[in-house]
């Protein structure tokens, strides 16, 4: 394996650049798109391996590569047919660097639901 060490990364014309420190903690380590009705699917991801149906509305997120230490967050979305007010919710505070617990419920009182559009990005 090559390692290329730079402290700028330019475009061909010179035009414009970005601090490679930008490129390597500023992208994300793990995303994934996936069905959480019926048998989970992952639609498309990057460095996720698989999802663990974990109960209604709970889903378990393996990564491929595990995060670098316990400080990695998260940002997602959920999408409900029906559901004007639909929310995701990350349960608490990464235990584990190899997975991620991942929990979608409504804005509403209704509870846990099992979303068909789940999107799910991981920065460390």
């Amino acid at each position: 394996m090559s390692t290329l060490k730079l402290d700028t990364l330019s475009n061909k014309a010179g035009t414009a650049s970005v601090p490679s420190d930008t490129i390597v903690n500023g992208t994300a380590k793990a995303w994934v798109n996936f069905n959480g009705t019926g048998t989970v699917a992952i639609r498309r991801a990057f460095n996720v391996s698989s999802i663990t149906d974990n109960g209604t509305g709970s889903y378990i997120v393996n990564f491929t590569n595990a995060m670098s230490d316990l400080g990695y967050v998260t940002t997602g979305s959920a999408w409900y047919p029906g559901v004007s007010s639909g929310m995701i919710a990350i349960e608490g505070t990464p235990v584990s660097t190899a997975y991620m617990l991942v929990n979608v419920a409504t804005g509403s009182a209704s509870g846990p639901l099992d979303a068909s559009h789940i999107a799910v990005t991981f920065f460390s």
